[in-house]
C-alpha cells in the first residue's frame, strides 16, 4: 500500500500521535493509546463531514471493536495523521479506510478540545475539520463503523440535544460550528 504525502513512516508509526503546541506546530509523538490515557498531551486529529446534494450529513455508527466511544453516533470519519503525513492524504486514507469510499474535501476550520471519551480515556485534540460532498453508497469497514446514516444539520442538532448520550463528546462539542460553517 502506498500512501500519498507519508515520508520515513516504519510500522510503529502507524500506533503513534503528533503531539503539537496550542498553534499546531509539531512537539513529538506518543504512543496513540498513553496518549489518550494521559489525556494532558494536544495531539493533531482530523473530523470529516461528508455532505450529499440533499445538503445531509453522513453519521457513522462507531463499531463495538473501537477502544473508546463504541456504538455512539459521530461524524463520517475521524482520526490521527500519521507522523510525516499530511492532513489531507490522512483525510483521503481515512475515509477510504473507515467507509470504503473517497470524495473532494477540503479543510474548513481546526479547534482545540479537551473531552472525556469514557474508560479513563481522554481526547485532547487539535483537529482539523474537513467538509466534503458525495452522494453514493458507502461500503463501512466492520472494525471501525457498524452502520451510517444521512441525516440534516438542523435535525443532528435537535437529536444531540434530545439525546446527547448518543454521540460521541467531540461531535457535540463542535455541531454548532459545523453549522455556522455550513
Amino acid at each position: 500500500m502506498v500512501l500519498i504525502g507519508v515520508r520515513n513512516m516504519d510500522s510503529n508509526d502507524t500506533q503513534k500521535v503528533i503531539l503539537v503546541d496550542e498553534n499546531d506546530r509539531e512537539i513529538g509523538l506518543e504512543d496513540k493509546l498513553k496518549a489518550h490515557q494521559n489525556g494532558a498531551k494536544l495531539h493533531r486529529a482530523i473530523s470529516i463531514f461528508v455532505f450529499n446534494s440533499k445538503g445531509e450529513t453522513m453519521l457513522q455508527q462507531r463499531a463495538m471493536t473501537k477502544y473508546h466511544s463504541k456504538g455512539l453516533w459521530s461524524n463520517t470519519c475521524c482520526s490521527h495523521p500519521y507522523p510525516g503525513e499530511s492532513i489531507e492524504a490522512a483525510a483521503h486514507r481515512r475515509l477510504q479506510e473507515e467507509m470504503g469510499f473517497d470524495c473532494p474535501m477540503h479543510e474548513v476550520f481546526a479547534f482545540t478540545y479537551k473531552a472525556d471519551v469514557g474508560n479513563g480515556l481522554t481526547e485532547h485534540e487539535y483537529d482539523h475539520v474537513l467538509f466534503g460532498s458525495y452522494d453514493g453508497e458507502p461500503k463501512p469497514n466492520s472494525e471501525e463503523a457498524m452502520g451510517y446514516r444521512w441525516v440534516s444539520l438542523d435535525e443532528l442538532s435537535n437529536e444531540i440535544r434530545e439525546n446527547p448520550t448518543m454521540f460521541t463528546p467531540w461531535l457535540r462539542l463542535i455541531i454548532d460550528r459545523v453549522r455556522s460553517a455550513r
